[in-house]
């Protein structure tokens, strides 16, 4: 099966950061790794480097198929339904990227 990453770059709307926030912590995280193939997630918050992206916010959802359009299809069928509520603080500018494995994870020890 091939492993992804799927990387989210967002922001809040202007003065909704703290429901934005509840919302992506306790919602939508649980929402996308409730679709088959999302099999984690993950949020970052810009530190206090530039910030060259304009964005303050990263998700990376890793993501096991064979079949990433169909795993994209599910995802999209759910979206503003009962299933993934999309939450208003969300500002709707989001940039989105899909990276396939093409090796394994290195860790520190023998080589």
């Amino acid at each position: 099966m091939a492993s992804y990453k799927f990387v989210v770059l967002t922001n809040p709307k202007p003065g909704q950061d703290a429901e934005y926030n509840h919302w992506y912590d306790e919602t939508h995280l649980r929402d996308v790794v409730d679709v088959p193939g999302f099999v984690a997630a993950q949020r970052f918050k810009i530190d206090d480097a530039p910030d060259f992206s304009g964005y303050r916010y990263l998700s990376i959802y890793d993501i096991e198929s064979d079949d990433p359009k169909a795993t994209f299809a599910a995802l999209t069928a759910r979206a503003g339904t009962d299933a993934m509520v999309i939450s208003p603080a969300l500002d709707p500018n989001a940039s989105t990227s899909l990276w396939k494995s093409i090796g394994p994870v290195v860790r520190p020890g023998p080589r």
